[in-house]
């Protein structure tokens, strides 16, 4: 018997962590027929010198809104993802109502960097309710298999209307918005997202609606999550639900809880793994998504991201550009700018802030911003406001947020009962691009650190998200299994440059890396999306499904 496509001559390593073995993978329907010696096919794809891997699955992304204008889904699918995971932190763009989706499109510009031209221009809005957004992504197609979670901030903003940034919900309110998570996993959602982290300020610098909740309006929707019988709890962490909060929830409700961790500067991160040790040793099925990638980025002022937690940065949020501009000239609001930064929860580390990008100024280009200060007599922040300020806000710097001590790294990733995750895809496209983490893990970790086996890094990549979610039939390479298959050579796997580009709607520019090292060939459900380390990007080529939960 001859199937579709053969992928010979390489290593099986199949997503369970044991050792890989040579071994031929054949494919037929859209299905893994067989792995084993000297098969044949219709069309055969070299895997000599290569590891043969399932698809990988990254569970931290916020596509929800460009699957809509690029189901290309890039550049995730050029760096083995064949599964994606939308709608994390609470921020999914359905269910929604017309009158709410400019309030949807400005929360996203504050907390995820997303232009609010290219959200207008690109999102067709065709859909009200959660399972009626996934039906629209289904009817458009994806290149690779794309789920999200019921975000609490669109759910709250759908039941309350604008009271969802001003107040608690109802006990009526309550009830409807749990009945609407219920509805949207059983239409296939991932589960459930909320956030309570102070980072997250939306329209007009508010929290986003989901820090209005108090602990009933939390419990029943984890509830409501638990009753469904399917998927993930995905909390991001702040002042209503602390770290040790996660590890009591969990037990009550059954589903999996994740959260994400990154080493913090100072061992901030240590508190939680201690909490997390404790957890699992009572039994708690909680995964905190750890990232191999430094938390950088790339940023001007007209959207210092990373400064907006301050108060007086935070007003900033509400006024135009002009007004920007004015603070930003003016000596004494940068005084009082950076004596409040000083005392935010994201106190900036200024000895990693670097001028990036500098028309004018070029010579700048690498400089660190304390020596700047140092030779010019005065504050970092009044670097940076001078530059941006003859520049008219394009100057760019570049600061490390956290997870740059490698070695703390590399402990988290090591860590018993993590996921990898923390992508980020799809998000704060102008300012970082950590799509390429898979890509990244088994180059810079895998091969060059060896921190882990190549056998433990694809399944941290496939097999162990695939359980978390309960995907069915995915993330590992058996028999009867969806061919979603990823072929590297792990002696030259590398996630390549990353330069900037403006190809999205609205003319938006983005980051992005799309020239992976050693990535041969990628399968989404039978169908090759790239072969001989080329991507094939034919606009009707869109093998993705909505992936099924157990």
């Amino acid at each position: 018997m001859r199937d579709d496509i053969v992928i010979r001559g390489g290593t099986v390593v199949d997503g369970t962590g044991t050792p890989g073995r040579p071994g031929d993978v054949a494919v037929a329907d859209g299905l893994i027929r067989e792995i084993g010696p000297d098969l044949r096919g219709e069309r055969e794809l070299d895997a000599s010198g290569c590891v043969v891997a399932p698809g990988f699955i990254d569970i931290h992304t916020h596509y929800d809104a460009q699957v809509f204008w690029d189901p290309a889904l890039r550049p995730s699918s050029y760096h083995g993802v064949t599964t994606v995971v939308a709608g994390n932190c609470g921020f999914a763009i359905a269910p929604t109502r017309p009158e709410h989706h400019d309030v949807i499109v400005h929360t996203l510009e504050n907390v995820e960097d997303m232009d609010p031209a290219t959200l207008t221009e690109g999102v067709a809005w065709d859909f009200e309710t959660f399972p009626e957004y996934l039906a629209s992504v289904r009817r458009r197609g994806t290149l690779l298999n794309f789920t999200a979670y019921v975000g609490h901030s669109a759910l709250r903003l759908f039941v309350m209307g604008d009271a969802a940034y001003e107040r608690a919900a109802t006990g009526g309110e309550i009830e409807r918005m749990s009945a609407i998570v219920r509805e949207g996993i059983a239409a296939g959602g991932a589960g459930f997202s909320t956030s309570f982290s102070y980072a997250h300020r939306g329209v007009d610098g508010k929290p986003v609606p989901s820090r209005f909740a108090e602990a009933d309006e939390v419990e029943a929707l984890f509830r409501a999550t638990a009753e469904a019988g399917r998927g993930v709890i995905l909390i991001t962490p702040g002042p209503q639900c602390s770290y040790a909060d996660v590890y009591e929830w969990q037990p009550r409700f059954g589903r999996p809880f994740t959260y994400p961790l990154f080493a913090a500067p100072g061992g901030r991160h240590l508190e939680p793994v201690g909490l997390h040790e404790q957890g699992l040793a009572n039994g708690a099925n909680v995964w905190p998504q750890v990232t191999p990638r430094p938390l950088t980025m790339q940023f001007t002022l007209a959207d210092p991201y990373s400064l907006n937690t301050g108060t007086v940065f935070g007003e900033l949020l509400k006024v135009g550009r002009a007004v920007r501009l004015a603070a930003y000239r003016d000596p004494e609001w940068r005084t009082l700018a950076a004596a409040d930064v000083e005392h935010s929860q994201m106190k900036p580390r200024w000895e990693t802030f670097e001028v990036s990008e500098s028309r004018q100024f070029p010579e700048l280009q690498g400089r660190r911003v304390t020596d700047l200060a140092a030779e010019r007599g005065c504050s970092p922040l009044d670097v940076m406001c001078e530059l941006s300020v003859a520049e008219d806000l394009e100057t760019r710097f570049r600061a490390y947020i956290a997870n740059d001590d490698a070695d703390e790294v590399a402990r988290l990733l090591t860590h018993e009962h993590v996921a990898l995750g923390l992508s980020d895809a799809g998000a704060h496209v102008d300012q970082l691009c950590d799509a390429a983490l898979p890509t990244d893990l088994l180059g810079r970790w895998v091969r060059e650190r060896e921190v882990m086996p190549v056998e433990a890094a694809v399944r941290k990549l496939t097999g162990e998200p695939a359980d978390m979610f309960g995907f069915v039939g995915r993330g590992y390479l058996r028999a009867g299994n969806a061919a979603d298959v990823c072929v590297f050579d792990p002696a030259t796997i590398d996630p390549g440059p990353m330069r900037r580009v403006r190809d999205f709607p609205a003319d938006g520019e983005r980051l992005t890396a799309e020239e992976p090292g050693g990535l041969r060939h990628v399968l989404v459900n039978g169908t090759p999306i790239r072969v001989d380390e080329a991507q094939l990007d034919a606009p009707d080529r869109r093998p993705g499904v909505r992936p099924e939960l157990d």
